[in-house]
């Protein structure tokens, strides 16, 4: 193994992992700085199961003789032994413990020097065990370095408490979510968007609604849904749920339905609309959504597009991502956020950015829409400025879908069409 290791003075990185606790990502850092600081060839996590030990976590330099994942019954190895008092703890010289001798791990591996010592939860239960073990015996391992590795454990022992509670409460936000969709949610319901020239019904944003516990908008239903793994489970049943309405309106009329790019990016939302009308079908990505690959994303949409499909970005203006959404999506709509219409009729700096985004839109052949109109004021505003379609409170609230298909032209405020 070479020279001994001067561990005469703690290393500043454990002492900063003991004051500041470990992160499930920095068990690795930490296996690191202990097999490290200890001179040792390898250090690992191993979980205790019924009747194995799963290596959850393992570092070396060279090649490892177990890799994290690999599991061994309980009964091979030192771990179990440990545990019972069957070997001690530490072990600087294996060829002096007859009890290490006869593992034949001790030979085949080899270990030379191994300490090892118990993850001990607040319930007394036994994770599993925090080892580290070299090729070579070392006889400067001492009690000073055993105290390390009991501090680590409990470190440890109190992050995975942590991690199993955060996993619990995961478990319970899925049965959640599971339980609402099979109550039948979410509940599709369609807020009509005019055109502002003629009063008609140019077509219907289909939303979701969830009338389950925990009531909380939609936008955390998804969001929650995502947490837990079922967020594409979700999207998928309301968009498949938007488009079986869409037969019971007319053939000029579209359904906008809302998509995330992760989605889109898998091919399930193009498996979703197989044979569906796509000219009737505006496809909206929200402002808030995160794109990593604006390339793979327009590579998905392209297909869709050329059967006519209409791509919309939602919230244009409520922040700097939705200007990147539009630059490298080029969509046919853009949907002025309702934080812009809110009271443009007497704000200036309101009024300037929509005139900016509607001659940006115009010059790139996109129409505009505007979101959240709530009083005749900003209606007429937004006319007056180009804005083609707009919806909002003012104009019809979200409805259900028998409501929906009984909306007339009429509806529309004959100031607005003036």
């Amino acid at each position: 193994m070479g020279a001994p290791i001067d561990r005469s003075q703690p290393l500043e990185p454990i002492t900063d992992l003991l004051a500041n606790g470990v992160g499930y990502g920095g068990v690795d850092r930490m296996l690191r700085t202990v097999r490290k600081y200890l001179g040792m060839d390898v250090a690992f996590v191993a979980h205790f199961r019924e009747t194995d030990r799963v290596f959850e976590h393992v570092d070396t330099d060279g090649p490892a003789p177990v890799e994290p994942g690999t599991a061994l019954p309980l009964e091979v190895g030192y771990c179990a032994k440990v545990v019972r008092g069957e070997l001690p703890q530490l072990i600087p010289d294996t060829s002096r413990v007859p009890a290490a001798m006869a593992i034949p791990l001790t030979a085949t591996i080899p270990i030379g020097s191994h300490l090892g010592v118990p993850i001990v939860m607040d319930n007394g239960e036994v994770y599993g065990t925090l080892c580290c073990f070299s090729y070579q015996p070392d006889v400067t391992l001492g009690d000073r370095d055993m105290k390390m590795m009991q501090a680590f454990a409990e470190v440890l022992a109190n992050r995975i408490s942590e991690m199993q509670e955060a996993e619990k409460g995961k478990a319970q936000l899925a049965d959640r979510v599971r339980d609402a969709m099979a109550a039948g949610a979410p509940r599709m319901v369609y807020q009509p968007v005019y055109r502002l020239r003629t009063g008609e019904v140019a077509g219907l944003e289909c939303l979701s609604r969830f009338d389950a516990e925990p009531y909380q908008s939609p936008d955390k239903w998804f969001a929650m849904a995502y947490e837990v793994g079922l967020g594409q489970e979700l999207e998928l049943r309301a968009i498949g749920k938007s488009l079986a309405a869409l037969g019971r309106f007319r053939g000029d009329v579209f359904l906008g339905i809302n998509s995330s790019p992760s989605l889109i990016c898998t091919g399930e939302l193009a498996s979703v609309l197989e044979g569906a009308e796509l000219r009737r079908i505006v496809l909206e990505i929200t402002e808030h959504a995160i794109v990593a690959d604006y390339d793979s994303l327009a590579c998905a949409l392209q297909p869709l597009r050329a059967r006519g499909l209409r791509l919309a970005i939602d919230d244009a203006g409520a922040g700097y991502a939705s200007m990147r959404h539009i630059v490298n999506l080029q969509p046919d709509q853009i949907k002025l956020d309702m934080s812009l219409t809110r009271n443009i009729d007497s704000d200036h700096s309101r009024r300037s950015l929509a005139k900016a985004l509607i001659a940006f839109g115009r010059d790139i052949g996109s129409i505009i829409c505007a979101e959240g109109v709530e009083t005749a004021a900003e209606l007429e505003m937004l006319r007056s400025l180009g804005v083609e379609k707009a919806q909002g409170f003012y104009l019809s609230r979200p409805l259900s879908l028998e409501e929906a298909v009984r909306v007339r032209p009429v509806d529309v405020p004959v100031a607005a069409t003036a």
